[in-house]
């Protein structure tokens, strides 16, 4: 079975602020700091893309800068609407999916795990439809959602934000367990990025820091 992945990707200049100086020592330049977001989501993309069980990606995004990047990397865009927050964004990008008629499972992936492999992709999706439940990935601190799934028939239903993952588990949706360290590394602070540097970044991401 191959899933349909929903990636949403806010504007550069409201992304990830705790990262800010992050890509140029400290300064803070926004030019700099909207290479590093950028090369996050494109570093993300290009591994889902590259997952045997991913059936296609659309990102929801209305940053005209982001979408052209994209649609060089060949992957669909949709407009971020309502314009209202991430999950009325999310519904709306599931109601467009199931409007064009598309059968398959259905899921949603963070923009920002630029250490994350294809084959661990591949595994956690394995994972989540073999019991033919919703099903969830944690993040490395327990408290956030990396991926969200669900089968044929059946609604996201997403609860992103804070504390996604327990929101999520009350919803019956089941988490995932397992060996893949780059799906579970989301990258909000330099902290993170430190650690998805351990992991292997990207090389989307390394060009944005080796930059510097």
């Amino acid at each position: 079975m191959h899933v349909d992945l929903l990636v949403p990707v806010k504007p550069l200049a409201w992304a990830k602020t705790r990262l800010r100086g992050a890509a140029d020592g400290g300064a803070g330049a926004p030019q700099a700091h909207s290479r590093l977001v950028l090369a996050l989501v494109r570093d993300t993309l290009t591994a889902a893309t590259g997952a045997a069980r991913v059936r296609q990606v659309v990102a929801i995004c209305s940053d005209e800068v982001v979408c052209a990047a994209l649609a060089d990397d060949g992957v669909q865009t949709i407009p971020d609407e309502p314009a209202a927050g991430l999950n009325p964004a999310l519904r709306y990008g599931e109601a467009v999916l199931r409007a064009a008629g598309l059968t398959a499972a259905m899921g949603v992936l963070q923009a920002d795990l630029p250490a994350l492999r294809p084959q661990e992709l591949d595994r956690a999706i394995h994972a989540a439809l073999a019991t033919g439940d919703r099903a969830f990935c944690a993040d490395r601190t327990g408290t956030g959602t990396t991926l969200l799934l669900t089968p044929p028939g059946q609604l996201l239903g997403p609860c992103f934000g804070p504390g996604s993952a327990a929101a999520h588990r009350a919803t019956g949706a089941r988490e995932l367990i397992g060996g893949w360290p780059g799906l579970r590394c989301d990258v909000d602070t330099a902290a993170d990025l430190a650690a998805a540097r351990g992991l292997g970044l990207g090389r989307f991401t390394s060009a944005a820091l080796d930059s510097r």
